[in-house]
């Protein structure tokens, strides 16, 4: 059997944890195994490379992608779903294992309607992909916000600063909320729940009252006050997906704390810097059994599915499933960590 190995969106740590399981599995059954550049773009322009043991070794703990990336959808260039078929059917391959988040895994269901053999490895720093507990590359992310909270804290209290930490986060406030909780941030601000500016510097106030002289406020960068009519974006423009391009909530509401309490503000935009980073223990051990597992599946015949972990299993869900709806926070569900959460994020809505 012939598998091809493709991984497309925004990187994160241990992808290539993942394709080294793929190729080296493979191997050892006899399979041969081909690796698909750039992302969706590589399948529409055949930019394909047979891969090798030797070509995995040593890329265990490399962050990013052997493979390379791109945010391409075939279905918004002239052919491309038909030039992207093509490049399988060229290179023989059997199944095609997709990594990425769910644009990536949305484009290969829907090529899975015109004859794909597709199975989806979950990739996401947003850890927003439904139907599964974890995706690869948030473990990682999750630990840089953490970290990289406690840092900016010692400078905020060092001159009595309120200091604004900007997290990625689209739809999902995962990376925020855990990441705020875990570096005991003062305000965690996510996009499921809409907070109100007044109340966020009436609580300011009261604190510097009780005299606590400085503060750290994690932001997802797809949180909103509930009086904004949508999501905060600096350039205004979208991605092949339909998606805005969002940026620049931190910037402004570090702006409007400092224009309302006058207190001294700044902002940190974390950005890119969460995707990198040499990966962590958990991503490494996740991303090497989704990528035997996903192998497997192929084994067993199964297609238009991704690979999913529930508690300290490994299943196959339908693509379609998984597609239907982003995982998002459920405040409700998170009945262990109310008492922090209520403390952290201080009725905000």
């Amino acid at each position: 059997m012939r598998f091809g190995i493709l991984t497309g969106g925004g990187d994160s740590p241990a992808i290539n944890a993942a394709t080294r399981a793929v190729v080296l599995a493979a191997l050892e059954l006899g399979h041969d195994v081909v690796g698909i550049k750039d992302g969706w773009m590589g399948a529409i322009k055949n930019r394909t490379l047979k891969l090798t043991a030797a070509q995995v070794s040593g890329i265990l703990d490399q962050s990013g992608t052997i493979l390379s990336t791109s945010r391409t959808n075939p279905f918004k260039i002239k052919d491309g779903e038909k030039m992207a078929l093509d490049t399988i059917r060229k290179n023989k391959i059997d199944f095609l294992i997709a990594i990425g988040g769910d644009d990536t895994l949305g484009v290969a269901h829907r090529l899975a309607q015109h004859g794909l053999k597709a199975i989806g490895i979950p990739q996401t720093i947003d850890n927003d992909i439904g139907e599964t507990d974890y995706s690869i590359g948030f473990d990682k992310a999750l630990n840089f916000v953490m970290e990289a909270i406690d840092r900016l804290r010692t400078t905020a209290h060092a001159h009595s600063r309120v200091i604004v930490v900007e997290v990625m986060g689209r739809d999902a406030g995962w990376l925020t909320l855990l990441g705020g909780m875990a570096g005991g941030a003062d305000a965690i601000l996510i996009p499921e729940t809409p907070f109100c500016l007044d109340k966020l510097c009436s609580n300011l106030r009261e604190m510097r009252k009780q005299g606590k002289r400085f503060a750290v406020i994690a932001v997802a960068e797809g949180a909103k006050p509930d009086d904004a009519p949508e999501q905060f974006s600096k350039i205004g423009e979208v991605d092949s997906f339909g998606h805005m391009i969002l940026g620049g909530i931190a910037d402004w509401l570090a702006d409007e704390i400092r224009d309302r309490t006058k207190f001294e503000t700044r902002s940190a935009i974390l950005g890119h810097l969460q995707r990198g980073g040499v990966p962590t223990a958990f991503d490494r051990n996740l991303a090497t059994c989704f990528g035997i597992a996903a192998l497997n599946a192929a084994l067993e015949g199964k297609h238009d599915v991704m690979m999913a972990i529930r508690g300290h299993s490994f299943v196959s869900v339908p693509l379609a499933k998984a597609l239907k709806k982003n995982r998002r926070v459920d405040m409700n569900t998170l009945s262990e960590s109310k008492f922090f959460l209520k403390m952290a994020m201080r009725d905000y809505k």
